[in-house]
């Protein structure tokens, strides 16, 4: 057999020079070909302009999703979709004005070819990002030009997290503006991730979220995962309970207005807001299938402290409730606890029922009273409950207990308006939502606020999915989120 060197010297020039020049082509075509991307570091620049980030795993043998034949013209989303086989984006600004911007990887031009840049669009390092028209890209663009810091903490586990899986970011200002006037109850969860694990049938939920001021404490250990409970059943449509009521009051409290309203109103001045915000609770919404109400509210307090401190309470709010012309059913006795555990469980419990002047019950509250727990005070909203419901949240030993533990029915919810249309639609049309959210374990140099949700707290939970179903849009509001 002829050495190389003689096949070589044997063919023609113009032969040899074709040869050499496809396999210095081929050789830095294959191996662009089979490395991975680095990291979408222009994600990083993105993050600190974005109210909602989510990532999602290309699937080039399925259709372009909805964002993508919005945003490119229909041979451009197909081309471009066809070579995306890596994680994409979409995400909107804080105040959520223009709609979702799509975000890719730059296109490799070795597998698309000279394509021009779509309408509407920019560069932002490695990332391709398409607005929805000249005036959203221009926002972006002179957000982009001022200097963003660099992420820490929650933000820089958040981004590798977006960068890795499917996944979705939210910052305060993006809370506020899908959850609305709800946001105000949700101060320990204002900045967050989740990662989204898609199995059959539901979501599962994995992350950690925290308050701004948390934002840059560094990441505690892994906890164990924690037991979710059942999902609820068709009297409920909400059950949220915690370990401590300032968890929900701290939101709404740091406004002069409402800590005004709530002194002058319900008489819950700085010593009484002390006794209830350190108890836990368990807050309750159920529906109502007849009458004026779409749902009744109820919440359970354990009567933690001095009993003639929740008696007082209770008759400044009675004396409030008459001025503003509301009748009680019968007589007003002391309104304080019973007598605790000695009163045994057949003690009849003591009660109030207020009407409104067409003779509707409007509110009230009962004590609850069970052997070998402390009593329990139940205020409601709108009809008597007539059910008295298992506590999800144990009277005694709060530190024991999740920081919060959420569970919902949102398909249902938002059939009776119930939840604000800004919430993303898999969320609208979730037949049942679980999540509880725990401190994490924080490293020895980090002081959160302990129990008051003031560090970071880990997220888990399930999304059950539902079939699509109609949403009322709400006025002067745009879409909601995917």
């Amino acid at each position: 057999m002829r050495p190389p060197a003689q096949l070589l010297r044997r063919l023609p020039p113009l032969r040899v020079t074709a040869l050499a020049t496809a396999l210095l082509l081929a050789a830095p075509a294959l191996l662009l070909l089979s490395m991975p991307r680095p990291r979408a570091e222009g994600l990083g620049r993105l993050l600190p302009h974005a109210g909602l980030l989510q990532s999602f795993p290309g699937a080039p043998e399925r259709e372009p999703p909805p964002l993508w034949r919005q945003r490119l013209e229909g041979d451009t989303a197909r081309l471009l979709w066809r070579q995306q086989r890596q994680i994409w984006w979409q995400f909107w600004s804080d105040d959520r004005a223009g709609g979702p911007y799509l975000v890719m990887p730059l296109p490799r031009p070795i597998r698309v070819g000279a394509l021009p840049d779509p309408p509407h669009s920019l560069r932002v390092d490695g990332l391709l990002v398409v607005a929805s028209g000249p005036l959203a890209r221009q926002s972006l663009q002179e957000q982009l030009v001022q200097a963003s810091r660099r992420q820490e903490g929650l933000q820089q586990r958040c981004l590798e997290m977006l960068e890795r899986e499917p996944a979705a970011y939210w910052s305060p200002q993006g809370l506020e503006a899908m959850a609305g006037p709800l946001a105000p109850l949700l101060s320990p969860l204002q900045e967050g991730c989740l990662a989204l694990e898609l199995v059959p049938g539901e979501l599962l939920l994995r992350g950690e979220a925290g308050s701004p001021r948390a934002a840059s404490l560094p990441d505690g250990p892994e906890l164990p995962a924690s037991e979710l409970p059942a999902p609820l059943g068709e009297g409920l449509l909400l059950r949220l309970s915690g370990r401590s009521l300032d968890l929900l009051l701290l939101g709404l409290l740091e406004r002069q207005e409402v800590r005004e309203a709530v002194a002058s109103v319900y008489g819950l001045g700085t010593a009484e807001l002390a006794l209830v915000k350190d108890s836990p609770f368990e807050l309750r919404l159920r529906p109502q299938p007849i009458g004026p109400f779409q749902a009744g509210l109820e919440l359970v307090l354990p009567a933690k402290g001095d009993s003639a401190a929740w008696t007082a309470i209770l008759a400044g709010l009675s004396e409030r409730l008459s001025a503003r012309g509301l009748q009680p059913d019968a007589p007003q006795e002391s309104g304080g606890p019973p007598a605790g555990p000695k009163a045994g469980p057949k003690a009849a419990p003591q009660s109030a029922t207020w009407r409104d002047d067409q003779g509707r019950v409007v509110g009230g509250w009962r004590w609850l009273a069970e052997a070998g727990t402390p009593p329990r005070l139940l205020l409601f909203l709108g009809p008597e409950p007539t059910v008295t419901d298992t506590p999800a949240v144990a009277p005694g030993g709060s530190q024991q207990q999740p920081l919060l533990l959420l569970q919902a029915r949102p398909q249902a919810l938002a059939a009776l308006n119930l939840l604000p249309g800004q919430l993303p639609l898999s969320l609208l049309q979730a037949r049942q939502l679980r999540l509880l959210a725990d401190p994490a374990a924080a490293p020895a140099d980090a002081q959160p606020a302990p129990g008051r949700g003031g560090g970071i707290n880990r997220l888990q939970g399930r999304l059950q999915l539902g079939e699509p179903q109609p949403i009322r849009p709400q006025e002067d509001q745009p879409p909601p989120a995917e």
